[in-house]
């Protein structure tokens, strides 16, 4: 499958805001972002499901698939960024109309659950998406981190990137969760991988289950070490890969990230 890169955003382009995971408890962040994006000379338009709750779900699968779909269809929309992670997209991704995806290629941002949906637009749509800032996490914060806004934008409007390769992989727990799918692309690449307040015994583990699977092996050329906040000196579970490595990779659920082109190969 060929991959499609999204057009760049600009100034006066719509960008919807999706909730496909976890519930929103208070809307503070969230109409700090809207007023930040406003501010900024872009529109914005909620998912229909942005209010919704369902135990921890920002509402039913079906509400969150309907809203999805619909984000990707609305042809007045240039760019999704996700609210907030948390646990449900896994919920949605054998759900998905990919070829509805496909063919509405735009902007799709998100980091920590989003990376389920990350690499299954990949995989099944070719689309190139961003794992970088959400709204509640950072576009919402009363202190933006001056970093991670203007990559942000150097990234999805001009095309200027601070790495060069092609980045693959995430947030570590939720790439596991995804074993049992068909969701590793068919090229090399550069794994990062990125966690929060997890054991270094849990790291290992989960590094472990994904180095078992022969396509990780085979097709992994390096790893990025992220933060994996609440946790220090795990670094020998990746030096035993005998991979090359790159430290302190600016990918994490701090409030300093990369805005990350999710498979795409930069020269």
């Amino acid at each position: 499958m060929n991959l499609i890169k999204p057009p760049l955003l600009k100034q006066g382009d719509t960008i919807g805001i999706l909730a496909p995971s976890g519930a929103m408890d208070d809307d503070t962040n969230l109409k700090r972002a809207i007023r930040f994006f406003e501010n900024k000379g872009f529109r914005i338009k909620l998912s229909d499901n942005v209010y919704s709750k369902s135990r921890y779900l920002a509402g039913s699968d079906k509400e969150r698939l309907t809203a999805l779909h619909q984000m990707f269809d609305d042809k007045s929309i240039n760019a999704i960024i996700c609210l907030r992670g948390g646990y449900g997209a896994i919920r949605l991704i054998n759900k998905i109309d990919y070829e509805l995806v496909r063919k509405n290629p735009k902007i799709f941002c998100g980091y920590s659950d989003i990376t389920a949906l990350n690499a299954m637009f990949l995989k099944r749509a070719g689309l190139i998406t961003y794992s970088g800032p959400m709204i509640l996490s950072d576009f919402g914060q009363e202190n933006l981190c001056e970093y991670t806004i203007n990559n942000f934008f150097n990234t999805v409007c001009n095309d200027v990137f601070e790495y060069k390769g092609r980045f693959w992989g995430g947030n570590l727990s939720t790439l596991v969760s995804l074993c049992g799918q068909d969701f590793i692309p068919d090229f090399e690449f550069t794994l990062f991988l990125e966690d929060l307040n997890e054991p270094p015994y849990k790291i290992d583990k989960m590094v472990t289950q994904l180095f078992n699977i022969p396509k990780i092996r085979k097709y992994t050329k390096a790893v990025a070490i992220g933060d994996f906040l609440g946790v220090d000196n795990i670094e020998y579970i990746f030096e035993e890969l005998n991979l090359p490595l790159i430290k302190d990779f600016p990918a994490s659920h701090s409030e300093k990230k990369l805005t990350i082109p999710y498979g795409l190969e930069i020269k």
